[in-house]
């Protein structure tokens, strides 16, 4: 079930995700995370959640024409 929060972003940058998240998605302490910048918003992975998230939602021939038409250099990358 899709769900939402608001997390505070301490002065180092750290955020603190729920508990009953990280049990969930079994993140662990010291655990990777995957951080996917869309430009206008930010998705949080858990591991491995990345290539199933993209390989269902975009084809590789796809992604790569998006990312030719981007206009924003730091965005324009594969």
């Amino acid at each position: 079930m899709p769900s939402s929060a608001e997390f505070l972003v301490s002065t180092s940058g750290q955020m603190c995700v729920p508990a009953a998240v990280r049990r969930r998605w079994g993140l662990e302490n010291g655990g990777r995370v995957t951080v996917i910048d869309l430009g206008e918003a930010v998705v949080l992975l858990p591991p491995g959640g990345r290539q199933q998230l993209l390989a269902e939602a975009l084809s590789a021939e796809d992604h790569l024409q998006f990312v030719r038409e981007l206009e924003d250099p730091d965005l324009a990358t594969t």
